[in-house]
């Protein structure tokens, strides 16, 4: 088939380059504008922008979805279908109607839980013991269309969402491409999802990724999980914002009472009070500096008694 893949970020990288060495031809790829980036500010183009360079392929950057100029370069294109994986931006209907075949989307979540912008963050901090992705069929409705295929992926109990995320790219990459290998033979049928266990996943942000440490120690595990590596865990100490990298909870019969947020250096880790038991921090970012671990954070910090997270 003819494809105009869509995407921008790099967990989008792994499916293009799964349909550039597939039976499909992509023709074009539909991008976020070039933005931004590094100290100096200078423009850059996406990830999946870059990789379709590389290769030669036509790359469209509409500031909108709708515009006219991009519907028109669609229709000449003439895509049988549009795989779709974190393009970023809402499509328009009178995009949805170019291709023959639609606009397939590849969500990292086993649909129809964790609609929205951050299935694998909700997956991770909602303690999840199995997640997946789903390709569906776009429709005016979030991720609400139907679904071609699934995969799925334990959660392990130390994932970050990075690291679960990087799994799922390369594994969706290929439930992709055999969703456009069915969508041509024929032998994939798009199943309605089931009205009963929608859940959504708005984007993190970052005061999203402020560690609550009046929450037991296993909520305060998942969220920093959940928010690593982007947009980063974070608590001030001392006025100033740290990040904080994943932690683990500490032996409650071989650790001390802790109030939350309370910290006391030991020899060999440092401890931070929750509302159950202490956890034990792992790598930690002063404002300005480099991340380091915890004892040697503790150390050239000099932290006195009572002093605590918030």
């Amino acid at each position: 088939m003819r494809l105009v893949f869509a995407g921008t970020p790099e967990p989008a990288v792994p499916t293009l380059r799964a349909l550039l060495a597939s039976r499909h031809e992509v023709v074009a790829v539909v991008t976020r504008p070039d933005a931004p980036a590094g100290r100096g500010r200078t423009l850059h183009r996406s990830p999946v922008g870059a990789l379709a360079d590389e290769h030669g392929i036509e790359v469209l950057t509409p500031t909108r979805a709708d515009d006219p100029d991009f519907l028109a370069r669609l229709t000449e294109l003439a895509p049988d279908a549009c795989p779709v994986v974190a393009y970023g931006a809402l499509l328009k209907q009178e995009a949805l109607d170019i291709p023959a075949h639609g606009w397939v989307n590849l969500h990292f979540s086993l649909l129809p839980a964790w609609r929205g912008a951050a299935p694998v963050q909700a997956a991770v901090r909602a303690g999840d013991e199995y997640t997946g992705a789903s390709t569906f069929r776009i429709v005016r409705e979030l991720d609400a269309g139907p679904v071609f295929g699934v995969v799925t992926e334990k959660i392990a109990a130390t994932d970050t969402a990075g690291e679960l995320l990087d799994r799922l790219a390369e594994s969706g990459a290929a439930l992709m491409t055999s969703t456009m290998d069915g969508i041509e033979d024929g032998t994939v049928q798009a199943v309605p999802q089931p009205a009963d266990g929608v859940t959504y996943a708005p984007k993190v942000s970052v005061d999203d990724a402020r560690v609550r440490f009046t929450d037991p120690a296993l909520t305060v595990d998942r969220q920093i999980r959940a928010v690593t590596p982007e947009p980063g865990a974070w608590a001030e100490f001392r006025g100033s914002r740290c990040k904080l990298g994943p932690v683990r909870p500490a032996d409650p019969a071989a650790a001390p009472d802790l109030a939350p947020g309370a910290l006391l250096v030991e020899r060999r880790r440092v401890l931070a009070g929750t509302a159950t038991g202490p956890v034990e921090l792992g790598e930690v970012q002063a404002q300005g500096k480099k991340r380091m671990a915890a004892t040697d954070w503790a150390r050239g910090t000099r932290i006195e008694q009572g002093e605590r997270l918030t």
